[in-house]
């Protein structure tokens, strides 16, 4: 169980502390020094980090070869990063990882909720949820690198939000059936939303 006083300091203040543990529980790791790497489907056995120094070695000898996630969290090392140098040691410190980790979370969450169409049932939503943990395992949702693609930016509390509060650019994009996938041409909603993504860097 994460202890409630690290969620209240340190994860992100839009996703409620219950979403927080079960995405670190489902997805994450116990263990602050954990790293994970993987080569394809392949995991590679590394040796268990006894303090941050270590830890931090592992991630800068696989990062940029392999997928290295890292903490509470598993966070992905390399995301927004050029070089292992650069990578900072607030990957294996619980509160930065978890701070990181979770705003990361909230957007994919906000990604995943938008290909849905912010639907405003909350029967919906363990679907939602389910979705962007399996989104932040693989790094992917519907062709999406999730962790690079720009943040759609509308908050995921979406029982309480109506349809107006969707910009104009989505409302745009909505409405234009000429571009709507064939597949996708008895729902709208989804095929107006599929169309957004790929205009911010998916497939």
């Amino acid at each position: 169980m994460l202890d409630a006083a690290l969620i209240k300091e340190c994860a992100d203040p839009s996703l409620k502390p219950a979403i927080v543990e079960q995405f670190v529980m489902t997805a994450g790791s116990a263990d602050p020094l954990a790293v994970t790497v993987k080569s394809g489907d392949r995991l590679i056995l590394v040796p268990k980090a006894t303090s941050a120094e270590e830890a931090m070695a592992i991630v800068r000898q696989y990062a940029g070869q392999a997928v290295v996630r890292v903490g509470l969290t598993q966070f992905p090392a390399g995301v927004g990063v050029k070089e292992p140098a650069d990578l900072k040691p607030d990957l294996v410190d619980a509160c930065q990882n978890l701070r990181k980790g979770t705003a990361m979370f909230a957007k994919i969450l906000r990604i995943v909720a938008k290909w849905y169409g912010d639907p405003t049932s909350k029967d919906v939503f363990p679907q939602i949820l389910e979705d962007a943990i399996y989104a932040w395992k693989t790094g992917e949702f519907e062709g999406v690198s999730v962790f690079q693609v720009e943040d759609p930016g509308i908050p995921v509390e979406v029982p309480q939000q109506g349809r107006e509060e969707v910009s104009a650019e989505d409302e745009d994009a909505a409405a234009r059936p000429a571009e709507e996938p064939p597949e996708a041409a008895q729902d709208v909603e989804r095929a107006g939303i599929r169309i957004d993504l790929s205009r911010i860097g998916g497939n």
